[in-house]
């Protein structure tokens, strides 16, 4: 075993292979930080992980797809406490608070987002594959805007609130990148004021 893999196994505790897919996740993004993307192939994720190739493609249909492991996920928790909001309190503070509520992570798994934030931003083809995530992302935010306002959700006030809650989820991530003593959680509602459009009347 390469020294690498070996540094990668101390990393999770010297346990002799991962049992999760957010597990396996996260070591092959230590790994795609150390040699690239593009320079990572599969092998290398399942050697690292002390796995098989096929056990890899049980978690995962591409390697790309561990970047993802929780986005179904953080989706549901979105649209859950997006619907759960009260009819009485502004939409800004029900957005802000369940976007919080969707993204939040232990703190033990801190590395994880970070080096995911990392990747989603940085690498291309990671990018084009985030696309069709984030247009659920916009989805579920316009069609609680939609709800909220009695429009209908192609109107302009539900579109532009879509995009400002997955725009405000990358910039405050952006932030969080560059300023890694703050809290994540503090800066997302503060981006989301900034971007989030007033209620129509």
């Amino acid at each position: 075993m390469g020294g690498e893999e070996a540094t990668l196994r101390e990393d999770r505790g010297g346990r002799p292979a991962v049992t999760t897919a957010h597990e396996l996740a996260a070591v092959a993004q230590r790994l795609f930080l150390r040699r690239g993307f593009d320079q990572t192939s599969v092998d290398d994720i399942a050697a690292a992980a002390g796995i098989g190739r096929r056990t890899f493609f049980r978690y995962f249909p591409t390697k790309a797809d561990v970047l993802f492991v929780e986005s179904a996920a953080e989706l549901q928790r979105l649209r859950e406490h997006l619907t759960g909001g009260a009819a009485g309190e502004p939409y800004q503070a029900v957005v802000a608070r369940s976007v919080v509520a969707a993204l939040r992570f232990p703190p033990e798994e801190r590395e994880w987002a970070r080096h995911r934030a990392e990747l989603l931003l940085t690498v291309p083809a990671v990018q084009a594959l985030a696309m069709s995530r984030y247009a659920a992302w916009r989805a579920a935010a316009a069609g609680y805007a939609a709800a909220r306002s009695g429009q209908s959700s192609d109107a302009l006030f539900p579109r532009a609130v879509g995009h400002a809650v997955l725009a405000a989820s990358l910039t405050a991530h952006e932030h969080w990148l560059a300023h890694p003593e703050a809290d994540l959680f503090d800066i997302l509602p503060d981006v989301l004021a900034l971007l989030l459009p007033p209620a129509p009347a």
